[in-house]
């Protein structure tokens, strides 16, 4: 392998080298330089230098210097200096005296170095045994050298096959393997079919050089899943006939990602002078600007984030061809600014500019006025639009003149979809588990609505539910008994859900979301009662002993200054602020609670290493609207809802904080409603049927009831299996015994691990 990969060198820096071959000394600094600790360090090193991969090699003649030889050119894709080998049964010496020598199966090489390796199994075998077997071998620190270099791992049995982005053997996570799709959302399965698709070239040079992405924060490697590659390709062919259009991809499937790989691709086409990218809030600005930087850190291009508009104008004025993050918000005051410039300089220019527009969360963040408005202002411009929930016929705009009322309208067609039903089908999502708690009871209720409907008992008895819910005025669910029932509901019935079994530091976060600010503050001092030990109930002593500080809780909501209770609301949060300054040592304020909800924003994620240690750690922020869209946190397993029903885009949203793949224990995306549950359950349904492309019933869990017998029937196939004390032990029963004990304890684990979650 080495010997291979030094006649690579050698052969693509003829020029530089002037015809002298490496000495073995100079061959043995670049060995050393291929000796990485860790696949991101390999990646960053990959990444290069304007796409260049390079190493430094000082030449034994002290008069020819240092020279920087080219490894690989990310943009040489069939061609230039690139090429390509398949070598298999490669021997790999052991690194410790107790350990044995391994064989790899497969490696695929781009300039002699092994980027793609492969693990098969035969039809005996599960490719999971190909991925145990990879794990293995990271633990036995067998990709090193230069193997420490791999971007891209394949398993594959006869009949299924997937890929994942390496990383160490612990944080390997079998929930991230992929399969690939076609660009139509089919599978494709077998190692045949997969090889035409993804290991041929041109697309395994793309896949491991132009579709991964390097996360500066959690320092690992991404691979772009298949639908993020079609999106891609897709808007691509737009641009090049000058359309634009919208990528309809569920809530949680990576569209920010998805997104940034289209704006830096579009840096690449030479018509168009400046991307941008538009988010709908401050926010979300913060956190997709902080997710940009992280992608583009070891990327090829820069991201400017817009602090005030006369640093967005700077930057639409400059020739640097970079990706502007900004808001809306900021745009219209830069076309407000040059409204009344006509005919200047900088007002031709930049009405002139060849603008392509991506926007993120495109359901609502540029309303069809604003973007008439800014077309009207920018002539040449293209609009990308992506969303989890578009707007359709069904649910489409109040009508406003002429003005674009649906998705469609507004951006043009459909470029790429790939619904929930397809997400959770393919495990890039997980599925929803909704639960409707009633604080009401039906004998209550039932006298309620006889008596504001004026019907007698036996009327009422005869009406649906939701026909009775109807009957019922926000003011039932505003009062303190109600809410009292719901607070002890999240603290003393949701421990699994909120994942307080995991251990200290591994429980899930939480949102409470309200129908208004007042019901927020409300909710916030009632858990402060109940934290100072005021509640008319007290926190389950087997909460207590496994986090004695839950729930720690905070509250965001928008502050404004001219409202009728913008005082109130702004004294409010400045009491709030203070709590949280003294639970976690920080030192914020009313005047830059931007920096207080982007903390809020961390916290609840958790994505950064601080945040893993329980005394750094939120469980639950309590919300109106705040973070029921486009807000990304694994971690966040449960959202409580306290308010009658959205709209059905809301409560796709909403719904979709809780479903991202995170650890083993995390089953579903946890969903409980207090207030109309069954007028709510009804606009699930239909906001399920618009948005899962005709698969409403295979993104919910299924009730308690089939739950609950369906693990009982999986304990009585595991019951099958009992051992004479007598007679062989387990080691000694035939495998085709043991493959049906296996199978039968999975079944069982997955069923219990499935019940548990049920309050």
């Amino acid at each position: 392998m080495w010997r291979n990969f030094r006649q690579k060198i050698e052969q693509n820096n003829v020029a530089v080298l002037d015809g002298h071959p490496l000495t073995e000394q100079e061959f043995r600094q670049i060995q050393n330089q291929l000796q990485f600790g860790t696949f991101y360090d390999a990646a960053k090193w990959l990444a290069g230098e304007n796409g260049v991969t390079k190493v430094q090699v000082q030449l034994e003649d002290a008069t020819l210097g240092t020279v920087r030889l080219e490894v690989v050119r990310r943009e040489d894709v069939a061609g230039g200096t690139s090429s390509y080998e398949v070598v298999n049964q490669i021997e790999m010496p052991k690194v410790f005296a107790d350990y044995q020598n391994r064989r790899f199966d497969v490696s695929l090489l781009i300039n002699g170095l092994p980027l793609i390796h492969i693990e098969l199994k035969n039809a005996d075998h599960s490719y999971m045994d190909a991925f145990r077997q990879i794990k293995k071998y990271l633990s036995d620190g067998m990709f090193n050298g230069i193997y420490s270099v791999v971007q891209m791992f394949v398993v594959s049995d006869p009949y299924h096959t997937r890929y994942i982005a390496p990383a160490s053997g612990t944080k390997m996570n079998e929930r991230f393997l992929t399969n690939w799709v076609d660009e139509h959302n089919q599978p494709v399965e077998t190692l045949t079919d997969f090889t035409d698709q993804v290991l041929s070239i041109p697309q395994a040079h793309k896949m491991v050089t132009q579709y991964t992405v390097i996360d500066s924060i959690r320092k690992s490697l991404i691979l772009l899943r298949p639908y993020q590659i079609h999106a891609i390709e897709r808007v691509r062919e737009a641009t090049k006939h000058q359309v634009s259009g919208y990528v309809w991809h569920t809530t949680g499937s990576g569209k920010t990602l998805t997104a940034y790989k289209v704006a830096r691709n579009l840096l690449q086409i030479p018509s168009i002078d400046k991307t941008i990218f538009i988010v709908d809030r401050v926010d979300l600005d913060q956190q997709t600007t902080s997710s940009f930087m992280a992608y583009a850190e070891n990327d090829t291009i820069d991201i400017d984030e817009t602090e005030h508009v006369r640093d967005l104008i700077k930057k639409l004025k400059s020739t640097d061809r970079t990706v502007i993050v900004t808001t809306i918000q900021k745009l219209n005051f830069v076309m407000r600014r040059f409204a009344d410039k006509q005919g200047t300089r900088d007002y031709e220019r930049l009405t002139k500019l060849k603008i392509a527009f991506v926007v993120d969360e495109c359901h609502r963040a540029v309303s069809a006025r604003k973007q008439w408005e800014i077309n009207g202002f920018f002539h040449n411009a293209l609009w990308y639009g992506f969303t989890g929930t578009p707007i359709f016929e069904q649910n489409a705009r109040p009508e406003e003149g002429n003005l674009p009322r649906t998705t469609a309208e507004q951006y043009g067609e459909r470029l790429h979809e790939y619904t929930v039903k397809e997400a959770i089908h393919d495990g890039a999502v997980l599925g929803f588990q909704v639960e409707y708690t009633n604080t009401i009871r039906d004998d209550q209720l039932t006298e309620l609505v006889a008596k504001r409907a004026n019907k007698s008992l036996a009327e009422v008895a005869k009406m649906d539910s939701v026909e009775m819910e109807k009957n019922l005025l926000p003011s039932d669910y505003l009062n303190k008994k109600h809410m009292w029932k719901v607070v002890e509901s999240i603290v003393n019935r949701s421990q699994r859900k909120l994942g307080l079994y995991n251990g200290r530091g591994n429980s899930y976060t939480a949102l409470l979301t309200t129908s208004s600010i007042s019901q927020a503050q409300r909710y916030y001092d009632l858990f402060k009662e109940l934290n100072a030990g005021k509640a008319p109930f007290t926190i389950s002593k087997a909460t207590k002993e496994r986090l004695p500080d839950f729930p720690k809780i905070a509250i965001t909501y928008s502050v404004t200054e001219n409202d009728v209770n913008s005082t109130l609301n702004q004294d409010a949060m400045r009491k709030a602020i203070r709590d949280y300054n003294e639970m976690f040592g920080t030192s914020y304020s009313l005047e830059n609670i931007r920096q207080y909800n982007a903390n809020i924003n961390d916290r609840l994620a958790r994505k950064q290493a601080r945040y893993l240690s329980r005394e750094e750690q939120l469980d639950i922020v309590i919300v109106v609207d705040r973070l029921l869209t486009g807000f990304d946190a694994p971690c966040l397993s449960t959202l409580f809802i306290d308010r009658p029903p959205m709209q059905p885009q809301n409560i796709i949203q909403a719904f979709s904080r809780t479903n991202r793949i995170f650890d083993k224990n995390k089953q579903y995306g946890q969903i409980v409603v207090y207030q109309l549950p069954h007028t709510f359950a009804k606009a699930v349904e239909e906001a399920l049927i618009l948005y899962s492309n005709g698969g409403e019933n295979e993104i919910l869990a299924p009730e308690w009831k089939v739950a609950h017998n369906r693990l009982k029937k999986a304990a009585a196939s595991l019951k099958k299996f009992t051992l004479d004390p007598s007679g062989p032990s387990i080691s000694e029963l035939p495998d085709a015994t043991l493959k049906q004990f296996a199978k039968a304890f999975q079944g069982f684990d997955k069923g219990l691990a499935a019940a548990q979650v049920y309050t």
